[in-house]
């Protein structure tokens, strides 16, 4: 069984692994030690997700699709 959206959606939309970056180290952001990282089938609702209320000078987010294989 693959993955899908929605149940007439045509193709399965691979997943993501979306990251917020610091634009001035150019680095993920980490809480505790581990980086702010979201996965997602739809990486430009979660990338709009991780930036809200973000200044977009200084955040950025990076948008990595992961092996079919991957599973969550």
């Amino acid at each position: 069984m693959t993955a899908r959206t929605r149940p007439d959606d045509p193709a399965p939309r691979p997943l993501c692994a979306v990251t917020l970056i610091d634009r001035r180290t150019g680095r993920a952001h980490r809480i505790n030690g581990a980086p702010l990282q979201a996965f997602s089938r739809d990486p430009d609702k979660s990338a709009a997700a991780l930036l809200a209320g973000r200044d977009r000078g200084i955040w950025d987010t990076r948008i990595q699709p992961l092996p079919e294989t991957t599973t969550i």
